[in-house]
C-alpha cells in the first residue's frame, strides 16, 4: 500500500520487521533514512525505531483528525456504524428487558418473527402478511403445479379466518365448504386471532390424512364439524365444455402461472368443436397472479383500450392498456359471484368497461388492492399491499365489489350445510341435520312431506328411494354411503340446473341472433 509517499511493506510481527530492516551481510551500515533506487524510483529505508514511531504518529494524527471533524466539522463527515433509528428505541429496550429479565431463555427467532408480525398486523390490512420460512414455502406452492391440502382460499379479517372460495373439484368443495364460511377451529384447536398463513399451516397436510374444521355459517346457531380428507390439489385452473347451441362454457378457477396457456388451449379446443359463443366463468375464483389477469384480459379487450389502473402512494395512476395479439371474436358473457375476487375482478372490470361484456350473477367480492411478496434473506417473506388498482374508468371497487348487469341468485338449496356422514339419522330423530337432509331430498325431486327437521315415516320412504336408485341396502337410515349419495345427487342438480349459467348462455345467444 501507499501511504504519504512512502513505500512500506506490511509485516506480521516485530521479528519480521527487524529482518526486513537489517542490512545485507558484507555491506557497510547505511545512514538512517538513506535514499535508494528501486523499481518504482526512490524510496526511504527506515530503521526499526523510526518505523515504529511513524506508525504511532500516524495513529495519533488520524485520531486527532477524527476528533476535530466530529467536534467542529459537518456531522456527516464521519459515520461510525449504522445510523441511529430513534423510532426503534422502544423496541430495542423491550427486547433487552425480555432477554435480561424473562424467567426462561427466550426464542430469539420467535421474538423477532413476532415483532414483524405485529408490525404487519398493525396495518389493519387483511391482505398484508408476514410468512416465516415454512409459510413462505407454502405460499410458493399455492401458485405452482400442485400442493397437498383441502383446496380452499382463506383470508383473515378482524381476527377471523373466512373462506373466500373452495377450489373446483377439491376436497373442500366436495365436503360442502362454501364462500364466507368462518373457520373457528382446526382439529378442535381454536384459530381465533391467527393470521391466514398460520391457519394454512394447520389446515394443509399430507395426502390421505384428515382434518376437522369447525365452521360457523351465516346465522346458524350451532357450528358445523366438517371432516375433510386431504388430497393432491392440482393447479389445473381451466375447465371447458360445449353446451347446446354451440355455446362454450369455460371456467377459470384461479389465476396461476399456466392459466393463460390453459385458457388458450381450451379456446382452441372449443373452436375445433364449433364454438359460436362463449360464457366465461370466474365464480368462486379467488384471484392469483396479476400478470395472468393482464394476459387473459388482453384476449377480450381491443388493442389500445385500458385494462385497469394502479396507483401507488403519492403517485399518479398508471394505466395498463391492451396490446395487439390473439383476441376472442365470438359473443361473450362473464359469470361472477361473491367468491370472485382480486384478479377475477380485474378481468371483470376490463371486460365490462372496455369491451362492453355483460356480467351475470352476483356482486363480486371487492378486493381493490395489489400485493407484492418480498423475500427476506432467511427465506421468510413479507407480502404487503403496495398499490390500489382501479377499473378502466378509474373506479375503486375495494370492499364494494362489481355489480353484475343481470343479477341472478343461487337457489336456496345451493347454500345447504354439509351433512355429516358419520351421524346416523333415522325414524324419530329431530335435528337441524335432518331438516337439511329433507331440503336436499325435496330439491332433487323426492317428496319428504313437511320439512320440519323430524325424521318420520315419509322421510324413511324418501331415504329408501335414494338407496334404491344408488343400489344401496334399503334401510331407510341416512348415514355413511347413503349420505354421500344424497349429496352427490344434489351436486349434480346444482351443476345441471345452474340458473346463472343458463342466463349467461341466453344473453350470448341473443347477441348471435342480432
Amino acid at each position: 500500500m501507499y501511504l504519504n509517499g512512502f513505500d512500506l511493506k506490511v509485516v506480521n510481527n516485530l521479528d519480521e520487521l527487524k529482518n526486513n530492516t537489517e542490512q545485507p551481510a558484507g555491506q557497510p551500515d547505511q545512514p538512517e533514512n538513506e535514499h535508494h533506487e528501486g523499481p518504482a524510483g526512490k524510496y526511504i529505508r527506515l530503521k526499526p525505531f523510526v518505523f515504529i514511531m511513524l506508525i504511532f504518529t500516524l495513529i495519533l494524527s488520524t485520531a486527532g483528525l477524527t476528533i476535530f471533524a466530529l467536534t467542529f466539522g459537518d456531522e456527516k463527515v464521519v459515520e461510525v456504524g449504522a445510523p441511529e433509528r430513534r423510532e426503534f428505541t422502544k423496541l430495542y429496550q423491550a427486547y433487552d428487558e425480555l432477554k435480561a429479565g424473562y424467567y426462561a431463555d427466550i426464542d430469539q427467532d420467535a421474538i423477532v418473527n413476532g415483532a414483524i408480525n405485529g408490525m404487519i398486523d398493525a396495518l389493519g390490512d387483511p391482505y398484508s402478511d408476514y410468512m416465516n420460512q415454512d409459510e413462505a414455502a407454502q405460499f410458493e406452492e399455492s401458485i405452482s403445479s400442485s400442493f397437498q391440502g383441502i383446496g380452499a382460499e382463506i383470508q383473515e379479517r378482524n381476527g377471523v379466518i373466512s373462506v373466500v372460495s373452495p377450489i373446483k373439484n377439491s376436497p373442500a368443495e366436495k365436503a360442502g365448504i362454501l364462500p364466507n364460511d368462518k373457520i373457528i377451529a382446526v382439529d378442535g384447536e381454536s384459530i381465533q386471532g391467527m393470521s391466514a398463513s398460520e391457519a394454512v399451516l394447520l389446515i394443509r397436510g399430507e395426502k390421505g390424512t384428515s382434518v376437522t374444521l369447525t365452521i360457523q355459517r351465516g346465522e346458524m346457531d350451532e357450528p358445523l364439524e366438517v371432516e375433510i380428507v386431504r388430497d393432491e390439489i392440482p393447479i389445473e385452473t381451466v375447465y371447458a365444455e360445449l353446451l347446446e347451441g354451440n355455446v362454450a362454457h369455460i371456467q377459470i378457477t384461479s389465476f396461476s402461472t399456466n392459466t393463460y396457456e390453459e385458457l388458450l388451449a381450451a379456446i382452441t379446443e372449443m373452436e375445433e368443436k364449433g364454438m359460436k359463443a362463449l360464457v366465461l366463468d370466474v365464480r368462486q375464483n379467488p384471484g392469483g397472479l396479476l400478470t395472468s389477469a393482464i394476459d387473459i384480459s388482453n384476449l377480450f379487450v381491443e388493442d389500445g383500450k385500458p385494462l385497469f389502473q394502479t396507483q401507488e402512494k403519492g403517485k399518479e395512476a398508471e394505466v395498463y392498456t391492451a396490446t395487439d395479439g390473439t383476441k376472442v371474436k365470438v359473443p361473450v358473457s362473464l359469470l361472477i359471484d361473491e367468491g370472485s375476487a382480486s384478479a377475477s375482478e380485474i378481468l371483470a372490470a376490463a371486460m365490462s368497461e372496455s369491451a362492453g361484456t355483460k356480467l351475470v350473477g352476483l356482486n363480486s367480492f371487492g378486493k381493490g388492492t395489489v400485493q407484492t411478496a418480498n423475500e427476506l434473506k432467511d427465506g421468510s417473506n413479507m407480502k404487503f399491499t403496495t398499490a390500489k388498482w382501479l377499473t378502466p374508468e378509474g373506479n375503486w371497487i375495494h370492499e364494494k365489489g362489481i355489480a353484475p348487469d343481470v343479477k341472478v341468485e343461487y337457489p336456496s338449496y345451493t347454500q345447504l350445510p354439509y351433512l355429516d356422514a358419520s351421524i346416523e339419522m333415522k325414524n324419530g330423530v329431530l335435528s337441524d341435520q335432518v331438516k337439511s337432509a329433507e331440503e336436499m331430498l325435496t330439491a332433487i325431486g323426492i317428496d319428504t312431506g313437511k320439512v320440519d327437521g323430524l325424521f318420520d315415516d315419509q322421510t324413511v320412504a324418501a331415504v329408501k328411494q335414494v338407496q334404491k336408485e344408488a343400489k344401496l341396502e334399503e334401510t331407510g337410515i341416512l348415514t355413511g354411503d347413503t349420505t354421500f349419495a344424497l349429496m352427490d345427487r344434489l351436486r349434480v342438480k346444482i351443476e345441471k340446473d345452474d340458473p346463472q349459467l343458463l342466463k349467461a348462455k341466453e344473453l350470448v345467444l341473443e347477441q348471435l341472433s342480432k
